[in-house]
Protein backbone atom coordinates (compact mmCIF):
# COMPACT_ATOMS: atom_id res chain seq x y z
CA UNK A 1 0.00 0.00 0.00
CA UNK A 2 3.16 2.04 1.06
CA UNK A 3 3.88 1.83 -2.55
CA UNK A 4 0.95 3.09 -4.22
CA UNK A 5 0.87 6.00 -1.97
CA UNK A 6 4.30 6.94 -3.75
CA UNK A 7 2.95 6.36 -7.14
CA UNK A 8 0.33 9.46 -6.58
CA UNK A 9 2.59 11.24 -4.78
CA UNK A 10 4.88 11.28 -8.02
CA UNK A 11 2.20 11.51 -10.06
CA UNK A 12 1.29 15.14 -8.31
CA UNK A 13 4.57 16.17 -8.64
CA UNK A 14 4.74 15.09 -12.60
CA UNK A 15 1.26 17.00 -12.36
CA UNK A 16 1.93 20.40 -10.72
CA UNK A 17 5.24 20.44 -12.83
CA UNK A 18 3.41 19.94 -16.42
CA UNK A 19 0.66 22.59 -14.88
CA UNK A 20 3.63 25.13 -14.97
CA UNK A 21 5.13 24.54 -17.99
CA UNK A 22 1.92 24.55 -19.79
CA UNK A 23 1.42 27.98 -18.62
CA UNK A 24 4.99 29.20 -19.31
CA UNK A 25 3.90 27.75 -22.82
CA UNK A 26 0.85 29.70 -22.89
CA UNK A 27 3.13 32.82 -22.28
CA UNK A 28 5.38 31.96 -24.66
CA UNK A 29 2.61 31.25 -27.47
CA UNK A 30 0.88 34.69 -26.24
CA UNK A 31 3.98 36.59 -26.18
CA UNK A 32 4.90 35.38 -30.19
CA UNK A 33 1.32 36.06 -31.23
CA UNK A 34 0.55 32.43 -32.03
CA UNK A 35 -1.99 31.48 -28.88
CA UNK A 36 -5.09 30.22 -30.44
CA UNK A 37 -7.77 27.46 -29.23
CA UNK A 38 -5.50 24.76 -30.87
CA UNK A 39 -2.36 25.65 -28.40
CA UNK A 40 -5.21 25.60 -25.65
CA UNK A 41 -5.99 22.12 -26.39
CA UNK A 42 -2.96 20.54 -27.59
CA UNK A 43 -1.05 21.57 -24.56
CA UNK A 44 -4.31 20.19 -22.24
CA UNK A 45 -4.30 17.34 -24.32
CA UNK A 46 -0.26 16.57 -23.79
CA UNK A 47 -0.38 17.34 -20.16
CA UNK A 48 -2.96 15.10 -19.68
CA UNK A 49 -1.25 12.12 -21.77
CA UNK A 50 2.04 12.58 -20.14
CA UNK A 51 0.32 12.41 -16.49
CA UNK A 52 -1.73 9.56 -17.87
CA UNK A 53 1.39 7.90 -19.69
CA UNK A 54 3.75 8.35 -16.04
CA UNK A 55 0.60 7.31 -13.66
CA UNK A 56 0.02 3.99 -15.88
CA UNK A 57 3.70 3.08 -15.96
CA UNK A 58 4.44 3.68 -12.48
CA UNK A 59 1.47 1.42 -11.93
CA UNK A 60 2.29 -0.97 -13.89
CA UNK A 61 5.95 -1.23 -12.77
CA UNK A 62 4.87 -1.40 -9.19
CA UNK A 63 2.64 -3.95 -10.26
CA UNK A 64 5.63 -6.29 -12.11
CA UNK A 65 7.76 -5.36 -8.56
CA UNK A 66 4.73 -7.28 -7.10
CA UNK A 67 5.19 -10.05 -9.15
CA UNK A 68 8.90 -9.91 -8.69
CA UNK A 69 8.25 -10.26 -5.50
CA UNK A 70 6.04 -13.29 -5.75
CA UNK A 71 8.92 -15.12 -7.93
CA UNK A 72 7.36 -14.36 -11.54
CA UNK A 73 10.21 -11.91 -12.87
CA UNK A 74 9.13 -13.16 -16.88
CA UNK A 75 5.42 -12.15 -16.31
CA UNK A 76 6.68 -8.73 -14.85
CA UNK A 77 8.75 -8.64 -18.05
CA UNK A 78 5.80 -8.76 -20.11
CA UNK A 79 3.77 -6.77 -18.14
CA UNK A 80 6.05 -4.05 -18.28
CA UNK A 81 6.58 -4.48 -22.20
CA UNK A 82 3.01 -4.68 -23.16
CA UNK A 83 2.26 -1.90 -21.35
CA UNK A 84 4.72 0.29 -22.76
CA UNK A 85 3.10 -0.71 -26.83
CA UNK A 86 -0.15 -0.04 -25.54
CA UNK A 87 0.94 3.87 -24.27
CA UNK A 88 2.29 4.42 -26.81
CA UNK A 89 -0.27 3.38 -29.49
CA UNK A 90 -2.59 5.19 -27.49
CA UNK A 91 -1.04 8.15 -26.72
CA UNK A 92 0.43 8.00 -30.49
CA UNK A 93 -3.47 7.35 -32.08
CA UNK A 94 -4.47 10.35 -29.82
CA UNK A 95 -1.88 12.79 -30.84
CA UNK A 96 -2.22 11.58 -33.75
CA UNK A 97 -5.99 11.82 -34.77
CA UNK A 98 -6.20 15.07 -33.14
CA UNK A 99 -3.23 17.46 -35.09
CA UNK A 100 -4.11 15.68 -38.16
CA UNK A 101 -7.62 17.08 -37.40
CA UNK A 102 -6.57 20.52 -37.05
CA UNK A 103 -7.70 21.20 -33.57
CA UNK A 104 -4.00 20.60 -31.62
CA UNK A 105 -0.99 22.92 -31.89
CA UNK A 106 1.61 19.78 -32.71
CA UNK A 107 4.14 21.22 -30.74
CA UNK A 108 1.96 22.26 -27.88
CA UNK A 109 1.04 18.86 -27.69
CA UNK A 110 4.18 17.32 -27.45
CA UNK A 111 5.66 19.54 -25.49
CA UNK A 112 4.28 18.69 -22.18
CA UNK A 113 5.12 15.04 -23.11
CA UNK A 114 9.07 15.95 -23.66
CA UNK A 115 9.65 17.63 -20.30
CA UNK A 116 8.54 14.36 -17.71
CA UNK A 117 11.70 13.59 -17.11
CA UNK A 118 13.24 17.12 -16.82
CA UNK A 119 10.31 17.57 -14.21
CA UNK A 120 11.16 14.67 -12.06
CA UNK A 121 14.59 15.96 -11.72
CA UNK A 122 14.39 19.00 -11.05
CA UNK A 123 11.65 17.77 -8.51
CA UNK A 124 14.90 15.66 -6.94
CA UNK A 125 16.48 19.07 -6.09
CA UNK A 126 13.86 20.15 -3.76
CA UNK A 127 13.20 16.59 -1.84
CA UNK A 128 13.88 16.71 1.55
CA UNK A 129 17.34 14.74 2.35
CA UNK A 130 17.00 11.21 4.30
CA UNK A 131 12.86 11.78 2.92
CA UNK A 132 10.86 9.91 0.96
Amino acid sequence: MNSRREVLHETLIVFLGELIVYLIMIGIFALAGALDGTVWLGGAVGLILAVGNFFLMAMNVDLAADRAVNDDVQGGKNLIRSSYIIRMILIFGILLLLVKSGRCNPFASIIPLAVVRWILTAAEFFRKKGGA
